[in-house]
């Protein structure tokens, strides 16, 4: 059973980085231009293990990797899917000085999905609705995973989510 801790919120654990990735595809599948995903946790918790799983439900066929030290990277998979934007808060020192002078506007308000790394450093210039993927270290093999959504769009984007991971 997962826990469910109201209807915008869901927690449960992820047993492996192969589940991690499986995950993030059936969220991916169900993603549309201009959706934000703001990915959280502390080095290794598998932000971008998730983000490559969302990659892949998205169709990218390209190996996605953290894009820390230019902060973004751009997937491109075949038509009808969203681009993939893919962008890497950890080394900006003022967010949301620097997410506007970088242009980061262009992917958060573009024509693909945006999955924001580190998206806690920069939360006050960041879209206020957004599906929120909170990641925490367990053990070596298994993660924490919450997932709660601000918005409208978000809540249904969830309760999708839910049917096509868990099906409840």
């Amino acid at each position: 059973m997962v826990p469910i801790l109201d209807e915008h919120t869901l927690d449960f654990i992820s047993h492996s980085t192969v589940q991690t990735r499986r995950l993030g595809a059936r969220l991916g599948e169900l993603l549309h231009s201009g959706d934000v995903i703001c990915l959280e946790g502390e080095l290794g918790t598998g932000k971008t293990c998730l983000a490559q799983g969302i990659g892949q439900g998205l169709g990218v066929t390209e190996s996605i990797t953290s894009p820390t030290f230019i902060m973004a990277n751009e997937y491109h998979p075949p038509p009808p899917n969203p681009f993939l934007y893919h962008i890497d808060l950890y080394r900006l020192d003022d967010a949301v000085k620097e997410v506007g002078a970088l242009g980061f506007e262009d992917y958060l308000y573009g024509e693909g999905v945006c999955v924001i790394e580190w998206a806690d450093r920069g939360r006050e210039a960041l879209p206020t609705e957004c599906l929120r993927i909170s990641l925490r270290y367990i053990s070596e093999t298994k993660r924490g995973i919450s997932i709660k959504a601000i918005g409208e769009r978000y809540q249904r984007l969830l309760q999708e989510f839910k049917r096509n991971a868990f099906g409840i």
